[in-house]
């Protein structure tokens, strides 16, 4: 009641101060004073009379209610916007979502950078229940798209409207060790395929970084591995299984529609859904992994040398830096067997200066205590590099000297680990790429074995310097990687020239925390990144992005150059065709593939 009648008086307070003293001939009609809650309420104009306001009930709850509303405003706005992990006031949750319905699956990739809800989320068992599920949605016209494990950055195989995923169907149906082939059921993950043959002595020709992936979709994007000599994984793939709305079940391979099969083996999800693949297998061995640090100058020297002379080899280039990481794998050799060597630091002692920064950056961030308060925090020397590296820029991602220090102990680090470690290719062609992130992977053309065209260390530089030009907080690594040409007409590896080569190079940022408002910002500064490089580099160097990794455009003008680039290098009305053909319902499509490959009525 006292604020109410307090409210009541600065009003009229203000008022009086406000308003001239009228002439006692002319008196002008008094002016009316905007109501700020209109049109809720009418306008009512004030009384230009000192006479005071007879303070009755009404005008009492009237007030009241302004100052409950006032009240109100205020609480909503503080409470509806989201404040950082370290304010002093955390944003408090007032109201509670309703749960969601028991049918309603939520379905996000790896990173959490993309997230569907749908109600229609199928596992078959087998290939009959595969094909009685794709007949009867393509009958209803219900999208099912074929997702595999949810690992691809751009979330390709997502949409709300309904997803069929094999992860039930991962057997491994036949194994002929004398043509060193093997059939499984597309749903199998890589490391169950490898573990599942190595018995018989064989194992895959090549390997992407890391081993969750279902087999269908890592044919299905193009994915690949690293080796000059080696072509991406789906080369691999001998025949294919294909259950199709239009067609039913139908096996393709080189012998049995070669057309289709070169344009299906990178399908992208979109021609039928995979069901059975035959690879042609090699025997398993042991390799010798050799990581040691370099410079670009000697890089440049050496580059032909590394990329002939060694079966598989990657760099890994550190931003504001000239340290270049060198990881090369090659057969241990029948002869001389593993290299003795000694490593010159321990895991430890290779680790101590990232331990050290971590430490420094928790005083300066002024976080120290808290940190030291929480039972749930781990023991900082129970920390790998990568989760060491996660806390570090979680502290100040987008700080470009925070970023700095911390790839230069990187660099550090990378030189106290030089050494050699052997195990079977399963094992060692693994990469810890580290915790969630943004990432952008482009091929281009390099040239030949014989002839490099140094394109690729030219990209480097020109990256590098963008990067340092403009400021970027650009964590580390640049990865590069390198393949021998594909055949698949969709591969962003095709070539019809036979020893053409490929790199495939990778930039990055980490997404270290789980605030929102954090994510968002680092979100915004990694495709102010990516579309730095793309006006730099991508027309420049002929370079197009992984499939699993490219990103549809918000901008409509963008959208339509992007597909005007992606006809320029691959068979987009070729493969539209085959969409109308074998999915004229486009059930197995998604919002991915209406944008990049829009249909029409003349493709």
């Amino acid at each position: 009641m006292s604020r109410a009648l307090s409210l009541r008086r600065s009003l009229l307070h203000l008022h009086h101060h406000r308003t001239k003293p009228l002439s006692p001939t002319t008196p002008p009609p008094p002016k009316p004073i905007q109501n700020p809650f209109a049109p809720l309420y009418p306008t009512r104009k004030f009384c230009t009379s000192p006479t005071p306001i007879p303070s009755t009930n009404s005008e009492v709850r009237k007030y009241i209610g302004y100052t409950a509303l006032v009240i109100f405003c205020g609480a909503a706005t503080y409470y509806s916007f989201p404040f950082p992990g370290n304010a002093k006031h955390k944003k408090a949750q007032l109201f509670r979502y309703a749960p969601l319905p028991e049918d309603l699956h939520t379905v996000s990739n790896w990173s959490g950078t993309h997230e569907v809800q749908t109600r229609n989320f199928y596992q078959p068992e087998n290939i009959e229940q595969l094909e009685k599920l794709v007949k009867e949605n393509n009958e209803k016209k219900a999208r099912i798209r074929p997702v595999g494990s949810g690992l691809s950055p751009n979330g390709i195989g997502l949409a709300r409207s309904g997803m069929v995923n094999l992860a039930l169907m991962d057997k491994v149906l036949e194994v002929d060790k004398e043509k060193k082939r093997v059939r499984v059921e597309a749903g199998i993950r890589v490391q169950e395929l490898v573990d599942g043959i190595k018995e018989y002595g064989l194992t895959l020709q090549n390997f992407a970084s890391i081993r969750e992936q279902q087999i269908g979709g890592i044919v299905q994007v193009g994915a690949h591995g690293t080796g000059a000599r080696l072509p991406p994984i789906d080369e691999q793939v001998v025949s294919m299984k294909l259950v199709t709305p239009a067609k039913g079940t139908i096996e393709i391979s080189k012998e049995k529609d070669p057309e289709l099969f070169y344009l299906a083996r990178v399908g992208l999800g979109g021609l039928g859904v995979v069901a059975e693949v035959t690879l042609q297998c090699v025997e398993r061995q042991e390799l010798v992994e050799h990581t040691f640090i370099s410079n670009m100058k000697d890089i440049k020297k050496n580059h032909k040398k590394l990329l002939s002379e060694n079966k598989h080899v990657k760099y890994l280039h550190i931003p504001y830096t000239d340290a270049v990481v060198v990881v090369t794998c090659n057969p241990v050799s029948k002869w001389k067997g593993p290299p003795k060597y000694k490593p010159k630091y321990t895991t430890n002692e290779a680790l101590q200066h990232v331990r050290d920064l971590y430490k420094e950056s928790l005083e300066t961030y002024r976080i120290a205590a808290a940190k030291s308060s929480d039972d749930n925090e781990p023991d900082i020397n129970e920390l790998s590099f990568t989760e060491l590296r996660d806390k570090l820029l979680a502290l100040d991602p987008l700080s470009k000297d925070h970023v700095v220090k911390i790839n230069r102990a990187e660099a550090e680090f990378w030189a106290k680990s030089e050494g050699y470690r052997v195990g079977w290719s399963d094992e060692i062609l693994g990469f810890d790429c580290g915790g969630q992130q943004w990432v952008s992977e482009n091929c281009f053309p390099a040239g030949t074995l014989a002839k490099p065209s140094l394109k690729d260390l030219e990209f480097i530089e020109k990256l590098k310097q963008l990067i340092e030009k403009e400021e970027i907080p650009a964590p580390s690594p640049i990865e590069q990687r390198w393949t021998a040409r594909s055949q698949s007409s969709m591969s962003p590896a095709s070539s019809s020239a036979e020893d053409d080569i490929f790199s495939w190079v990778g930039i990055i940022m980490y997404l270290p925390t789980t605030d929102a408002r954090q994510r968002k910002e680092i979100t915004e500064e990694f495709f102010h990144y990516r579309r730095r490089t793309q006006a730099e580099l991508w027309d420049k160097y002929s370079a197009y992005e992984h499939w699993a990794k490219i990103e549809v455009p918000k901008d409509k003008d963008v959208l339509v150059a992007l597909q005007e680039r992606l006809r320029r290098r691959f068979p987009v009305d070729a493969y539209n065709k085959a969409r109308k053909e074998l999915d004229p319902n486009r059930i197995l499509s998604n919002n991915m593939l209406e944008k990049l490959f829009p249909l029409s009525e003349t493709n």
